[in-house]
């Protein structure tokens, strides 16, 4: 059995094993995700039906269609993550199309906007 210093060493290298075995295994917060920087445009220079949209949104609408204000669930995963709940979307309407079109503005629950032309491959966040 060991004795005096090397008793003391060993006491410190397997409490200091512990400490190691405890962060590893997630004692500390987990870092935070990488999310893609979304490109931008202002409000002014989107479309005239994108910035109408944006309008009947702040007024609570009235809304064209009736899909407009349902969840948009982000399966993409270009927005940044958040609840299932979190994100809304808006037809932009087209002119010229035989249905909703390509275009939306999808809002967060904390106020920021998102605008697609293309049917949510891309996204540049609105900015007011």
């Amino acid at each position: 059995m060991p004795t005096g210093p090397v008793r003391r060493a060993t006491a410190i290298a397997v409490a200091l094993l512990g400490c190691l075995a405890l962060l590893l295994t997630g004692c500390s917060r987990p870092a935070a995700e990488p999310v893609a920087a979304v490109p931008t445009v202002s409000a002014a220079s989107l479309p005239p039906e994108a910035r109408e949209t944006l309008r009947l949104i702040d007024a609570g609408g009235p809304f064209p269609y009736a899909k407009d204000g349902t969840v948009f669930h982000n399966f993409e995963g270009i927005l940044p993550k958040r609840p299932s709940d979190y994100y809304r979307e808006y037809t932009v309407p087209t002119p010229g199309a035989p249905d909703r079109g390509a275009r939306r503005i999808v809002t967060g629950a904390g106020g920021e906007a998102y605008y697609t032309d293309d049917h949510y491959k891309t996204f540049r966040a609105v900015r007011r």
